[in-house]
């Protein structure tokens, strides 16, 4: 699996790189996995905050067959 994490203009991680792309250019939506440190994950996190909550993901090609064969 891959390891991914998101792109920052400055060091202090306020504002990400973002770019706008056209919809021919998505191929399938990507399954992420938080990289999990050694801390216990905290209660407030939730899927809808976890993209704020984590530094990196892992990009899990093994969802389904349709995944593996894109990316692989």
């Amino acid at each position: 699996m891959w390891i991914v994490k998101p792109e920052y203009i400055d060091q202090t991680r306020e504002q990400p790189v973002l770019q706008i792309i056209h919809l021919d250019s998505v191929v399938r939506a990507a399954h992420l996995m938080p990289v999990f440190m050694q801390d216990p994950v905290p209660l407030e996190v939730e899927p809808h905050n976890s993209l704020y909550a984590y530094a990196s993901f892992y990009i899990n090609k093994y969802i389904n067959h349709h995944a593996f064969e894109t990316i692989f």
